[in-house]
């Protein structure tokens, strides 16, 4: 049996059937019996997690993938996947097929109430870094609450800078300050973060055509996100810091 990539050549060591990896930023504990549903991931496999690092075992087909068949005219397939993984303040569970649609997938997730965070504040801020808006709540039970946060969000003052991604494409990133504020705990576990909410700015990314070495690929490089800001940073302060950090390079900035 062929041993499972994980993380790639800089990471992966391999023992035989065996993939030991050490862990990046992201970190998690459980251990998950798996199916292969592709290319990325063949064969059956045993997935154990310790935080640090991460030990793949390549195993005989001892589960097959969910597959269903499609009018198109192919099959939809998908892992199954069996065990649990705790990450980011959430243990999930899968007992079946993984198929990302919630009709027919078999998981399930449950959060930890004293790392629960509940949004109450979404604001917006202009080119010197002052409040511009704070927007509304939406949804079903806030009447025309999505339409009134477009409007918003369609005049608040942006930045633009170009850059050149890592093939040289010169491409536009246009920039807004956004800041959330989030409540702490769920229940009788928010008693223990009174007046300790938590508040974290960002700046808003979105890019005039896609950035990365997956562009152009079946999986695509990324058309915007987020960043963390650090404090006393503006617009233009924290894109320079993502270009130096992302390999982009700065040209200049435009007028709005």
């Amino acid at each position: 049996m062929k041993a499972i990539s994980w993380a790639g050549r800089e990471r992966d060591h391999y023992f035989g059937p065996f993939t030991f990896t050490m862990s990046g930023r992201y970190r998690s504990m459980g251990i998950m019996l798996g199916s292969g549903d592709g290319d990325d991931y063949p064969g059956c496999r045993l997935r154990i997690e310790l935080y640090w690092f991460t030990l793949h075992t390549a195993l005989p087909p001892i589960i097959k993938p969910w597959r269903e068949w499609r009018e198109a005219g192919y099959w939809d397939t998908h892992a199954r996947e069996y065990g649990f993984m705790a990450a980011e303040g959430a243990v999930h569970w899968h007992y079946g097929p993984q198929t990302h649609d919630s009709t027919t997938t078999k998981s399930k997730c449950w959060f930890y109430p004293w790392q629960e965070h509940t949004c109450i504040r979404h604001s917006l801020y202009d080119l010197e870094g002052d409040l511009f808006a704070t927007l509304p709540e939406w949804g079903f039970r806030h009447k025309n609450g999505w339409t009134v946060r477009n409007a918003i969000e369609s005049v608040c003052p942006i930045a633009k800078f170009d850059f050149l991604d890592f093939d040289g494409e010169r491409i536009t990133a246009t920039c807004r300050i956004e800041e959330r504020e989030w409540k702490r705990g769920r229940g009788l576990f928010r008693l223990f973060f009174l007046g300790r909410n938590t508040i974290g700015r960002s700046l808003d990314l979105q890019f005039s055509s896609e950035v990365g070495k997956r562009k152009g690929s079946w999986k695509g490089g990324t058309i915007g996100h987020s960043i963390k800001m650090l404090p006393g940073e503006l617009h233009e302060a924290a894109f320079r810091r993502y270009c130096e950090q992302e390999g982009l390079t700065f040209i200049e900035g435009l007028k709005p």
